[in-house]
């Protein structure tokens, strides 16, 4: 059948709204002006609340989510000191890969993939290596569709007296974060999630403990000085390099509609879509790869002994026009990843649901049809 149009679910990036989309079209303005000042400040301080912190300083950078958390480790951290990283997927690998790379010691706490970290692992890996200065993990970790629980480890980090490096690219704007209360001190996120926006965009949060550590931090850095930039945008209401212009004012635009629905509701409605998600997987009797921890921004469902979930993902993209991702490394072919952030309201899950249903049917799937999409409707049901 011929596709006239496209929807996006991947785990990101995720829809953006035509509001968002036509400020990003008004013509360019120079980045040194008054006007992109304003912007400027608005959108960090509406990013605030997101991150959950009225002390934390927020930092725009013209960089994806990853130019972020190589921000955090390169002004927090300095060659030759350690760290503890969390390694339950391929993001948290990515910590283990970026201190190598600038010749730090990462000790690796690895978790099984879809299941979340203890915060008597955490407590060991410190106890064992008690010169390290930092733990590193995700709150959600994209790969594996599970959430880390920030909370206890940020009891654990505050009692031993090391900093606290979290990746929240798919967690900040999907459920609410606390950065304050549970002693994060670098917090980092991505535009093209939750947060309603083209990739483009790297934010990071720093406490003051982050900021004084940054101030005694000798790794060289240039264009990811975070002390720099915060110069910059606090005090001088503009950035230290060239602006990603149109992708700020479209920040700016993004929060003012998540501000506008609220952030309890953003919540909630993240939460509805992956309850349904996961309730549709189940009404398949399909597993989740993740089913004690569920991440409420994006759902990993494991696919039939049989099926190539690879085949799936193809099939409903280049024949349904729905765009989802499958699984990575040991997950490759056996999984496919349903998002749910951003643009995206919970009736958009029977398109998702629908088009996973028929895609199973059509690549061999003994399932039980139109039971998921039931599934889906009678979640939405209970919220209305």
């Amino acid at each position: 059948m011929p596709v006239t149009k496209q929807y996006l679910f991947t785990p990101g990036p995720a829809p953006v709204p035509p509001e968002v989309l036509l400020e990003m079209a008004r013509p360019v303005i120079h980045h040194r002006t008054p006007e992109f000042s304003a912007t400027l400040d608005s959108a960090r301080d509406r990013m605030k609340p997101l991150f959950g912190t009225t002390r934390g300083e927020v930092i725009l950078l013209a960089s994806s989510g990853t130019g972020g958390m190589e921000a955090a480790i390169i002004n927090l951290l300095q060659a030759g000191e350690e760290a503890i990283f969390v390694n339950g997927g391929k993001f948290g690998e990515r910590w283990g890969k970026l201190l190598g790379t600038f010749g730090m010691q990462g000790h690796e706490t690895k978790v099984e993939w879809g299941r979340a970290v203890r915060p008597e692992q955490i407590d060991d890996a410190l106890k064992s290596n008690p010169k390290a200065r930092a733990v590193l993990v995700q709150a959600s970790e994209t790969s594996t569709c599970a959430v880390h629980p920030i909370a206890a480890i940020g009891e654990v980090t505050k009692r031993r007296g090391v900093m606290l490096i979290v990746d929240g690219i798919t967690s900040v704007g999907v459920f609410e974060q606390k950065m304050d209360e549970w002693g994060v001190d670098a917090f980092v996120t991505g535009s093209q999630k939750a947060l309603m926006l083209p990739p483009g965009l790297g934010l990071v949060a720093l406490s003051e403990r982050a900021l004084d550590a940054a101030k005694q931090n000798r790794t060289p850095r240039f264009y990811f000085d975070l002390l720099k930039e915060l110069k910059a945008q606090r005090d001088e209401h503009t950035t230290a390099w060239t602006a990603a212009v149109s992708l700020v004012f479209g920040l700016n635009k993004s929060l003012e509609l998540i501000h506008d629905e609220t952030l309890p509701r953003v919540y909630a409605r993240h939460q509805v879509m992956a309850e349904a998600t996961r309730e549709a997987a189940k009404a398949l009797g399909l597993r989740l790869l993740a089913p004690d921890n569920p991440a409420p921004g994006v759902t990993g469902i494991l696919v039939p002994e049989g099926v190539d979930g690879g085949k799936l993902v193809r099939f409903m993209r280049d024949a349904l026009g729905v765009a989802v991702q499958g699984g990575q490394d040991q997950m490759k072919g056996k999984l496919v990843r349903i998002g749910h952030m951003g643009h995206l309201s919970p009736f958009d899950m029977l398109i998702a649901v629908g088009a996973f249903e028929l895609a199973l049917t059509q690549n061999g799937a003994k399932v039980p049809t139109g039971a998921g999409v039931a599934a889906v409707q009678a979640r939405l049901a209970r919220s209305i």
